[in-house]
């Protein structure tokens, strides 16, 4: 077993490796250890012995560092043990327990909001989310609330062409600047929702969890039945039909938002709403 002296060491390797997986690609040890304010003698240490133990990978035409094999086999090993569903499955039973609605656990996956978790009430409501299912991450509450705290050109890149914007039903943002003005408002909400964008007669009520570097890991929802008002002869003169029916439920919000703090704080986590 090492000494407590080599605890210091270890928290450096790691931060280390943070640094790494923050970015988009391999970078030199003076960024690395003018991030972590490190001395340079201390960073190419940590980095020689992260690179001879498989966690970096040194490209020295580039004098770059970059994630190593280890690394990408240890995340893999994360997935395998299906983390994020094991820690969020309790939260979603109690959530459920409350307000007697489905709820949902989703991540992104590209432009896509896949479902890897749906706990039902003891009358269950028939819906098309279900484990294993994706729909448009864009229509989607769940979807929303992760993409309103993506930075604006990784939002444009998921989105790059007006064919990204499929529709389901007569509602939904139908081009980026739409999606933009929604993703705004529901940002400032701290709150995103879904009526009737989905499946005529339900809405769904979403909130964000988010990973140690405050960036969306997954979103916590609840969806119940709605029937929205018809829209207004103006609206459906303009072909542009309202994005919701107006309805944002904040004490519903309340709740979903309480269990995704909880699972934030469980990942080890850290806030990026900003509030």
């Amino acid at each position: 077993m090492g000494s407590s002296s080599e605890v210091p060491a270890l928290r450096r390797g790691l931060a280390v490796l943070r640094v790494l997986a923050a970015r988009p690609g391999p970078v030199s040890a003076a960024v690395i250890a003018r991030e972590l304010e490190l001395p340079r003698s201390t960073t190419y240490h940590l980095l020689a012995e992260l690179t001879e133990s498989g966690f970096v990978t040194h490209l020295p035409e580039e004098r770059r560092y970059g994630l190593g094999v280890a690394s990408f086999e240890l995340g893999s090993a994360y997935l395998r043990h299906e983390p994020l569903e094991r820690l969020a499955g309790p939260l979603l039973r109690d959530l459920v327990d409350r307000v007697g609605y489905n709820a949902h656990l989703g991540v992104l996956h590209g432009n896509e909001l896949l479902y890897l978790i749906k706990e039902r009430p003891s009358r269950p409501q028939t819906l098309v989310t279900d484990v294993g299912v994706r729909l448009p991450a864009q229509l989607t509450a769940s979807g929303r609330a992760m993409l309103a705290h993506l930075p604006r050109n990784q939002v444009r890149a998921l989105f790059p062409r007006g064919d990204s914007f499929v529709l389901r039903t007569e509602r939904g943002p139908r081009d980026l600047p739409e999606l933009r003005r929604l993703l705004t408002r529901e940002h400032r909400m701290g709150w995103s929702v879904e009526d009737g964008q989905i499946t005529e007669g339900f809405a769904s009520v979403a909130c964000a969890a988010f990973d140690h570097g405050g960036r969306p890991t997954a979103a916590i929802s609840v969806t119940m039945r709605h029937h929205c008002e018809p829209l207004g002869t103006a609206a459906a003169e303009s072909g542009r039909p309202r994005a919701t029916c107006g309805e944002n439920w904040p004490e519903l919000a309340r709740l979903v938002r309480a269990t995704a703090d909880e699972l934030t704080n469980r990942i080890g986590g850290r806030s990026g709403r900003g509030d």
